[in-house]
């Protein structure tokens, strides 16, 4: 079963273009979000009211069963380089799907995964890329409820970035007087002014107390210094 909305069956992907299986809330903020960047997106799902409601909203929406090799190869999705698996709901069409991609010899693979048996499974399946979306977000959230951090992102190996206001260490000496680096075993990386862009920092910058910082370094590390006073 294939229902197709603006594509013909066997048009060939453009190059850098996504293809997004499954249209629930990830799938659809994914596709939007790529849009916003100016990709082009060939979203897929089984249900009709969600491919309907997306009609128009990304370069493609198609109804069908990503579970389906004859379906997938109609939409051409062995075609193209990225494509993100972000089936949640149904683990079994997930591990499906990915196992066709894999067979498919997709070169780039994302697939959701919801728990940690689901991602090693996926895992197992030669997908490269396995992101855990809510687990993810839980433990950003419980590290902003921490402290005064506006923001915070943990890049992997314990490294972070932390988006916070200024504390007394740094406010109104240069940056080279403050010795972040030696004293707090972080980076304050980039500043940004009220009415201002984002600038890098160099070794004169001021901070002034209304700024605000983007640290760098270790989790911990990053996380005590945001909440210094």
């Amino acid at each position: 079963m294939v229902s197709i909305k603006k594509r013909r069956p066997h048009q060939i992907p453009e190059a850098g273009s996504v293809a997004v299986l499954g249209l629930g809330r990830f799938g659809q903020s994914l596709g939007l979000e790529l849009m916003d960047s100016h990709t082009e997106v060939l979203g897929v799902d089984i249900d009709p009211s969600t491919v309907q409601d997306l009609d128009g909203m990304l370069t493609h929406v198609v109804r069908a069963d990503t579970t389906s090799e004859e379906a997938m190869r109609q939409i051409n999705v062995h075609q193209f380089e990225r494509v993100v698996v972000a089936i949640g709901t149904d683990i079994q069409a997930s591990i499906l799907t990915a196992s066709l991609l894999v067979r498919f010899g997709v070169e780039n693979i994302w697939a959701k995964a919801v728990s940690d048996a689901h991602g090693t499974i996926l895992e197992q399946l030669g997908v490269k890329h396995v992101v855990y979306p809510e687990r993810d977000m839980g433990r950003r959230v419980a590290h902003l409820v921490r402290g005064v951090m506006q923001d915070f992102l943990e890049i992997g190996d314990h490294f972070a970035l932390v988006k916070s206001p200024p504390n007394s260490a740094i406010v109104g000496v240069p940056l080279a007087e403050a010795d972040v680096r030696s004293n707090y075993g972080v980076t304050i990386a980039a500043f940004k002014r009220a009415g201002e862009d984002w600038s890098y920092t160099s070794t004169d910058t001021v901070i002034e107390k209304d700024d605000i910082i983007l640290i760098a370094g270790n989790v911990r590390k990053a996380e005590t210094f945001s909440q210094l006073e």
